[in-house]
Order: structure tokens, then C-alpha cells, then sequence
């Protein structure tokens, strides 16, 4: 049914993922289907790398991680922006046309009242990519 699964992973809160990574891997696993984890990061330093090079190493070296320790198939996609706040539902938009993704997972916020103002990165993809969306909270 699924063909290529897109986890977004915030390497800065990966302990907060266990629900959706694992999620992830049990449907990778199940329709013997592929997961690229994708990565945002600032141009400037910050607290996971020093630079996007950097950052793209160790997202990679996660996903190595992930594939040893599931038992699955994984990508990696790095993408820098002067801004990952503002930027991520359109560059997560990106990554779904880029690595071909029908079936995005990803980790859930806690919700409260900013989801009136602000739509959640989950609801705006599913809204505008092709892509199904499975939250995971």
C-alpha cells in the first residue's frame, strides 16, 4: 500500500520521538517499505552542529541508527534554511516530493492554545501535499 515512508525528525528532541519512530518502523517494516528521515536545521550554529554539514552527518548517522536497530531500509535528507521555524511546512512539502513519500509520520505537540492561531506542521502537510499524514502523539 505504502511505498516510501517521511518520518521528520528534530534530532534537538529525539527522546520525544520513540512513539513516532517506532510507529514508523513497524509500518515500514509491514508494507516492506523505506523511511527517510528528514532534518531541518539553521545555517548558523546551533545546538545539534556547527554547520548543516554537520548536521546532515549526524541526521545520517541517526538513520543509520535506526535501520540497524529496526531492521529496516533508511534515507536521510538534510535541509538547511536562514529560519527551520518559519520554513518547515513548506521545506517538509519539499522533502515529500523529493523522496516521492505517500505516508508521512510524525511526532505530535502537546496541544494548546496557539493550534487557534497557528495550524499544526502535521495538518499543513497533509493539506497541502499529496502525501497521507499519521500523526503520532
Amino acid at each position: 500500500m505504502y511505498k516510501q515512508i517521511l518520518v521528520p525528525v528534530d534530532l534537538t528532541h529525539v527522546d520525544r520521538l520513540g512513539k513516532a519512530l517506532q510507529t514508523a518502523a513497524d509500518l515500514s517494516r509491514h508494507y516492506d517499505a523505506p523511511v527517510c528521515y528528514v532534518g531541518v536545521t539553521p545555517e548558523t550554529p546551533s545546538p545539534v552542529a556547527h554547520n548543516p554539514k554537520e548536521f546532515a552527518q549526524k541526521l545520517e548517522a541517526f538513520g543509520n541508527q535506526q535501520a540497524s536497530e529496526h531492521g529496516i531500509t533508511a534515507t536521510t535528507r538534510s535541509y538547511s534554511s536562514t529560519d527551520p521555524a518559519i520554513d518547515i511546512n513548506k521545506t517538509l512539502k519539499k522533502a515529500v516530493e523529493e523522496s516521492g513519500a505517500d505516508l508521512v509520520v510524525m511526532a505530535s505537540h502537546v496541544p494548546n492554545v496557539t493550534d487557534y492561531i497557528w495550524p499544526s506542521h502535521g495538518g499543513w502537510v497533509a493539506e497541502h501535499s499529496s502525501a497521507s499524514v499519521f500523526v503520532v502523539r
